[in-house]
């Protein structure tokens, strides 16, 4: 396992220890890198398996009262077309009245909402969790009056990459 990737998981994996007092700060954010070629991209490693990676976003968002929506699973839909990928789920979840006050500022973001967290499997076997930085999304869609609350969005999506990241 590479070093980034091990740190990766280290720090995902303190944020969960963390969370076992009775009254729970908000978790730190994980440790994130960049995603080539994909502007405004976050990714965490998983110490997981791409199912049991996908099963504990899942099982996060339910546990945080967080509404899900859906999840697409692109690899059988490439299946389907005759066209083979790796593994990659996307998820669909979402808190409305958080969510909404980003459309209040600008109805556009309604493209980059609900959030869409990316889970798949790279070449080497490795799972990834990926999701659009909710900084690069209010530079893109100019909003400039909703700092509190691209704040929680990001401490919120990167706590559920955290639970679904680590063992």
């Amino acid at each position: 396992m590479r070093r980034s990737h091990i740190l990766a998981s280290l720090a995902a994996a303190l944020v969960v220890m963390g969370s076992a007092h009775a009254q729970p700060a908000p978790a730190p954010s994980p440790v994130t890198t960049p995603v080539p070629n994909a502007d405004g991209v976050i990714q965490l490693h998983s110490a997981n398996d791409f199912d049991t990676t996908l099963a504990r976003l899942k099982a996060d968002v339910a546990a945080k009262g967080i509404r899900f929506f859906d999840a697409i699973d692109q690899t059988g839909l490439g299946d389907g077309a005759g066209l083979k990928i790796r593994r990659s789920t996307l998820v669909l979840f979402g808190n409305p009245p958080l969510g909404v006050q980003f459309l209040q500022a600008n109805p556009y973001a309604g493209l980059d909402w609900p959030v869409r967290m990316l889970v798949l499997e790279d070449a080497q076997g490795d799972v990834w969790l990926a999701w659009t930085d909710f900084n690069h999304i209010a530079r893109r869609y100019r909003i400039t009056n909703r700092d509190a609350q691209f704040k929680m969005a990001s401490e919120v999506a990167a706590s559920i990459a955290a639970a679904a990241a680590t063992r």
